[in-house]
């Protein structure tokens, strides 16, 4: 608590003595990396509408850089164009296009090293390499922003928002298209990503590997190459987020790849390939979300243990489930599914005859994908009948004991 004191105090000397600094054509200082050199901590520089190229603007002092009516800052294709090195800096409505492109050092339209309080917002980032990119940052927030690239090849195009090794940031009200991948997340713990829409990426809307304790809250993710991608993580929450018209041959709505002990609650999978994948994922939670017209509802895969998949609707699916084993250790329970034939005598809402999700011709494309030529067929309708009666290549325990027979109001 004293060192928190201190702190404030710190800051409230500093901005005491803070200047503001205008920079324009029409002004006695034309050159924003003048105005730099001349400020000190706490100052603010206010940029005017105008266009400047002036290699790599480098902010390495406590200041607050504002832009009036979106000045442009121009990498030229050759330089990181916005390069911050203080803490406690606010990077505020200027247009920054045109980074430059390398393998190796990743130039970006604004990138913050080893930095902790740095806010940048109400920007528009337009044809960089890599969009916005923390790397070793605590306590940064990067709030309102427009990120547009046009890539068309992951290996020639950065992410949006690459976030790497930090903790406690805040992603908020983005919008990002044309990356490789929209936002992307790798050692990145106790963040939240809230109300972002990531569109038409190359890859993914979304990208995070190694990112423990975070939070992914109310965010689109459509027309993406795949999605979301959720890998070798531990504790994640993701609520009330839309995952929408991600198609192709290995495209998911949400891929799970050795996860554990995190919640999917409250989400909408609308006209995926795969609403959900899961592959060596553990005790899950899934839960109120809508599963609609997609190519497979759920792709669980036989490496998947203790996870729980209630209260949730399937309609409109080809497929509402599949998976590749036979053994199953995951509980379906209180699901609608548009699929069920059963009937509620007692009118409880729950039907009377347990429900068997993973149908026969979900387990022969399975194995033979080439069997999709079949679907609608005569044949295989007869056979999916037969089996709902008698199973003999389904799991038994693949079952929901209480499907309810009205959808829920989610």
């Amino acid at each position: 608590m004293i060192k928190k004191i201190i702190y404030l105090l710190f800051l409230l000397s500093t901005f005491i003595h803070a200047n503001v600094i205008e920079v324009g054509a029409n002004k006695p200082i034309k050159n924003i990396k003048k105005a730099i050199a001349l400020s000190r901590d706490g100052d603010t520089i206010i940029v005017s509408y105008g266009i400047y190229k002036e290699g790599t603007i480098v902010i390495n002092k406590k200041i607050v850089f504002i832009g009036k009516n979106h000045p442009v800052l121009d990498g030229q294709k050759k330089f990181e164009v916005l390069s911050i090195k203080a803490d406690n800096v606010i990077v505020d409505g200027f247009k920054i296009i045109k980074s430059g492109f390398a393998t190796l050092d990743d130039p970006c339209g604004i990138k913050v090293y080893n930095r902790n309080h740095v806010v940048i917002q109400n920007n528009i980032l337009d044809d960089n390499f890599f969009g916005i990119y923390i790397q070793n940052g605590t306590n940064c927030i990067i709030k309102n922003n427009k990120l547009l690239a046009f890539g068309k090849d992951e290996q020639q195009i950065g992410n949006g928002i690459h976030c790497w090794k930090s903790d406690s940031l805040q992603i908020i009200g983005n919008t990002i298209s044309g990356h490789r991948d929209g936002i992307y997340f790798e050692f990145v713990t106790n963040s939240v990503i809230w109300r972002n829409i990531s569109t038409q990426n190359i890859r993914y809307g979304l990208h995070f590997m190694f990112s423990n304790d975070d939070a992914y809250i109310s965010n689109i993710f459509k027309s993406n190459g795949a999605g979301v991608a959720v890998m070798f993580t531990k504790r994640v929450k993701m609520f009330n987020n839309y995952f929408e018209e991600n198609w192709g041959d290995a495209a998911y709505g949400l891929l799970l790849k050795e996860i554990s002990d995190s919640f999917i609650i409250g989400n909408k999978f609308d006209k995926n390939t795969s609403g959900i994948y899961m592959e060596g994922t553990n005790r899950i939670l899934v839960e109120k979300n809508i599963f609609e017209s997609n190519g497979w509802g759920m792709k669980i895969q036989a490496s998947c243990m203790d996870n729980t998949i209630r209260e949730n609707n399937f309609v409109g699916n080809t497929f509402d489930i599949s998976t590749n084993g036979s053994l199953v250790l995951n509980c379906f329970n209180g699901n609608y599914w548009d699929k069920y034939e059963g009937y509620d005598l007692n009118k409880n809402g729950v039907g009377d005859v347990p429900f068997h999700p993973l149908s026969l011709f979900a387990v022969l494309t399975e194995k033979n994908p080439s069997a999709m030529l079949l679907f609608r067929s005569f044949m295989i309708t007869l056979l999916d009948k037969s089996e709902k009666i008698l199973p003999s290549i389904t799991p038994d325990n693949f079952i929901d004991n209480f499907p309810l027979t009205h959808s829920l109001s989610l």
